[in-house]
């Protein structure tokens, strides 16, 4: 069963996620659109650093991020590293490639037609992106909302080094994972991790069959 600790990691990683993704939302959506959009040369460096997370260990973001937030880094008395605003801040940068990616392959597949069936009728950029772009690209927000947050809900390595072990403040699941292990504590450890494994299954199948129901059902 279940300690207090594990329920306390369980209620900060869910908080974790869900804070994550709605952030990766509001700085993904448009940098998704403008990498979706833009011809500049550049954007394959643009492309590249979002796409980072994806190859890089770990404890080498994490390492990189804990001097960033740490003491001696720029923020200097206003230290975020082991306290929740840091594993947020972390979270944000491993799991945006998760967000981004889904969202500007939506856009980019958005048929230019209707696009320019828009500004024939006189709406302005804003009014076309929400009444036309955003419904048509439901799938790709659908895809990038489960993926970020369940990839922030199974991260270990930045939250670590970020954040540490600390009960009841910085301890996510993953962490709690981890020390069940190392105590022989194989019981506690399987709750957790069959809780995981269900959790990461259903919001996949869930992605894919309204995913497959939105290809039926189309725009």
């Amino acid at each position: 069963m279940l300690t207090d600790a594990d329920l306390s990691a369980l209620l900060i990683t869910l908080k974790l996620a869900t804070l994550t993704t709605l952030i990766l939302l509001l700085i993904g959506t448009p940098l998704a659109w403008w990498l979706a959009r833009s011809q500049w040369r550049g954007k394959p460096v643009i492309e590249a650093v979002v796409a980072l997370p994806l190859v890089l260990p770990t404890t080498v973001l994490g390492f990189y991020l804990l001097i960033l937030l740490g003491a001696n880094g720029p923020l200097g008395e206003h230290s975020l590293a082991f306290t929740f605003s840091g594993l947020v801040i972390g979270s944000v940068f491993y799991s945006l490639p998760f967000v981004v990616q889904p969202l500007q392959g939506a856009f980019a597949a958005v048929n230019r037609d209707y696009l320019e069936a828009a500004a024939t009728l006189r709406a302005s950029p804003r009014d076309t992106f929400f009444s036309v772009v955003v419904p048509l690209a439901r799938p790709g927000f659908l895809t990038a909302m489960v993926l970020g947050f369940a990839h922030t809900v199974g991260e270990f390595g930045v939250v670590l080094m970020i954040g540490g072990n600390i009960p009841g403040q910085t301890q996510v699941l993953s962490i709690a994972i981890y020390e069940h292990v190392e105590n022989l504590e194989y019981a506690q450890a399987h709750w957790i991790s069959g809780g995981l494994l269900l959790l990461s299954f259903s919001l996949l199948l869930a992605v894919y069959g309204l995913n497959r129901r939105f290809k039926v059902v189309g725009p």
